[in-house]
């Protein structure tokens, strides 16, 4: 089959890919209100689905050319920015880690749609809806494939706006629009921090390169990155260490990490196949694939590397230890998602970036599953509350039986995905030979616990929604049911992903090829290509043994404190009452970043005499006390002299702003109709013309 595709037809229609979703979203973004349901479901999830079949003969087409050196396949679309020296192009780039992200963002990303139709049904913003999810697909697809560092950050902010877009989707419940709101905002102060760092990038590469570069494609950087060591070190930190930080800073955001994790649980306020798509497919991941993709940057730093390893290391282990008082069960996987993506993040961290990216794979398998389970059991009982649920394996047994194949990768039971993965990365932490001595041992340590933690707080949210009896009252009851089949097929698919998905990364000690690690061995670094160092086979099998036990310890102990004996958890929260108040309370983080960051900006404001305090703090939303901040650093008494200044050349243009005043509208979603529409038009130009 590989054979029959030939590379450079394939190279012409790269471009397919991303497009056809963002098509998908400019067809129901502007006539979704004229278009029955069902056309909207069908543009909606075809146009992934026909996203996925490109990809999947891309996936052929890369197997089919022999050398693996050689699996790269460039399409340029047209130049971009043209300046002096330096040229930058709108290309796309299918190499082994660009196609592994594409299947996933794909074909998860069309079970999620697929789902979408049925959870969704009834809702009168459909056509919105779907135009959002394709425009999230588009971003993240653009993110993947772009050729260059630009390109990318213009799909990292892409899924930024649609990130805010989707959370915020039911608006008019204020809560909800605060969600979204805060996930746009924290992503930006992360967003500055990889702006700063590319930035830094651009100016030492080009400074120190004396023309020779002349672009910013990842081949460029690669070739360019010993130009860092011989730059001038920055407060005796040397270039590539500041800017592989400053990324990393970036992906914290991105992908929900210490410090800037607080957007995620609050995410949750979103529809929950858009929780499943940002958790399991989408956003959340980019910070992993931008520091694989820069595998060659974050090597030449490896004090930034061991930054990148304890962050992710402290961030599966702290948000573990929040998942286990949490009763809402959507926050349940969301804390659970920033603990997995510490897991990915520790793998980078230790150079194991090929183990990374495969437990990014198995993770939206089972991730994904969770959430939309999770999505069927709100859809039945229409409560996210665990202690309103119980016993529903009995009403749900589809929604059931997938539940628990994710459940059980989650938690780390052999052989299924969660455990093929999720070992290989303890593994390589065990193996690392990190800056400080010691490290590694002390971060493989920590990620164990950090399982045990998992398969316990897993084992209590399927107690307490699928096991013993229903307690949400006899008038739920009577109306609990299954799914229906657009809801529970994807979830089947799902299942058998999370339970199958691990063959693609075999462990050493099976003597049997390591397909995921073997096929993305061209991309990345030398030292990086495997979670497995040469080898001994006892000791890995010792380590295997003990997380196997771990995880049945956590399990076990979930069953104790939930079925055996249910009164246990009450006494314990009573016996260690601050302890359970402050895992409960999430830590406090939410509470002190308000009084470090929040009210102190709000005094400010204040202070102005402009505002009242009071006023803005219960009336006005989230998004407007942003704009107040700004407009106070601004200052009054500033405004006033530019007012004066301005004042005769703004008569000049009254008129045109009074004949332009009806397009702007203050309305975030007709803006991004025309961006879309605009980008779309000219992608369509530029490749035909």
């Amino acid at each position: 089959m590989a054979k029959l595709i030939d590379p450079q037809h394939m190279k012409s229609i790269l471009w397919l890919i991303p497009c056809l979703p963002l098509a998908g979203a400019v067809i129901n973004g502007l006539l979704g209100r004229r278009l029955p349901a069902r056309l909207i479901h069908f543009i909606g999830c075809a146009s992934v689905f026909m996203a996925f079949l490109v990809s999947v003969a891309g996936f052929f087409t890369l197997l089919g050319i022999e050398e693996p050196q050689q699996r790269l396949l460039i399409q340029s679309l047209y130049q971009w920015i043209l300046t002096g020296s330096f040229s930058l192009e709108v290309a796309f780039r299918l190499d082994p880690l660009s196609m592994v992200l594409c299947l996933v963002v794909t074909g998860v990303g069309f079970l999620i749609h697929l789902y979408s139709v049925g959870y969704m049904a009834g809702d009168e913003s459909q056509g919105r809806y779907f135009a959002y999810l394709n425009l999230f697909t588009f971003s993240m697809l653009l993110l993947v494939l772009g050729d260059n560092l630009l390109l990318m950050f213009v799909g990292w902010e892409g899924v930024g706006l649609c990130s805010y877009l989707l959370i915020g989707f039911w608006f008019t419940d204020l809560e909800k629009a605060q969600a979204g709101m805060k996930a746009f905002i924290v992503n930006r102060v992360g967003d500055f921090g990889f702006f700063v760092g590319l930035m830094l990038l651009f100016w030492t590469l080009f400074e120190g390169s004396n023309g020779t570069m002349t672009g910013l494609s990842f081949q460029q950087l690669r070739e360019g990155i010993p130009l860092l060591g011989t730059a001038r070190p920055i407060l005796g930190v040397g270039v590539a260490t500041w800017v592989a930080l400053l990324f990393f800073f970036g992906a914290t955001g991105k992908s929900a990490q210490i410090p800037l994790y607080i957007w995620l649980p609050d995410a949750m306020a979103g529809p929950t196949p858009v929780s499943a798509f940002i958790h399991a497919a989408t956003m959340v991941t980019a910070g992993v694939y931008m520091i694989v993709r820069l595998n060659f940057l974050y090597v030449a730093a490896p004090v930034a590397m061991a930054v990148v390893a304890v962050v992710g290391g402290v961030t599966a282990f702290y948000a573990a230890t929040i998942a286990l008082t949490q009763n809402d069960i959507k926050r349940v996987l969301a804390y659970s998602t920033i603990s997995q993506l510490g897991y990915m993040f520790l793998a980078v961290g230790v150079a194991a970036f090929s183990t990374g990216i495969f437990h990014l794979v198995t993770h939206a398998f089972f991730k994904a599953l969770l959430f939309l389970g999770a999505g069927s059991v709100i859809h039945a009982v229409h409560s996210n509350d665990m202690q309103e649920m119980g016993g529903l394996k009995k009403y749900m047994p589809h929604t059931y039986l997938t539940f628990m194949a994710a459940y059980l990768a989650i938690s780390g039971i052999p052989p299924l995905s969660g455990f093929m993965s999720k070992d290989e990365i303890l593994w390589a932490t065990f193996n690392s030979h990190l800056p400080v001595a010691g490290l590694g041992k002390a971060l493989w340590a920590l990620g164990l616990l950090t399982a045990g933690l998992t398969a316990f707080y897993m084992t209590r949210l399927v107690v307490l929604t699928f096991m013993g009896s229903f307690r949400g009252g006899s008038e739920k009851e009577k109306h609990l049911h299954e799914s229906p089949s657009v809801m529970t097929l994807p979830l089947m698919a799902l299942a058998v992903l999370s339970v199958a998905g691990g063959v693609i990364g075999l462990p050493a000690v099976t003597h049997l090829p390591n397909l995921l690690h073997d096929f993305l061995g061209p991309v990345l670094s030398s030292h990086g290509t495997s979670g497995h160092q040469a080898h001994a086979y006892g000791l890995e099998v010792l380590l295997m043994l003990i997380s196997t036990g771990v995880a049945a310890t956590g399990i076990y102990l979930g069953w104790l404190f939930y079925v055996k004996r249910p009164e246990l958890p009450a006494k314990l929260a009573a016996r260690f009452a601050s302890l359970y108040q402050v895992l409960n309370e999430k830590y406090y983080v939410d509470e002190i970043y308000q009084a470090l960051f929040v009210r102190p900006l709000l005094k400010l404001v204040a202070l102005s005499g402009r505002f009242d305090l009071n006023t803005i703090d219960g009336a006005v939303n989230l998004s407007s006390r942003v704009t107040v901040k700004f407009a106070f650093l601004i200052g009054w008494e500033d405004l006033k002299i530019v007012d004066g200044a301005v004042n005769g050349l703004a008569d000049i243009f009254k008129r045109w702003g009074a004949a332009l005043r009806r397009l702007q509208t203050g309305r975030v979603q007709h803006y991004l109709y025309s961006v879309v529409l605009g980008i779309f038009l000219l992608s369509v130009a530029m490749i035909m013309f």
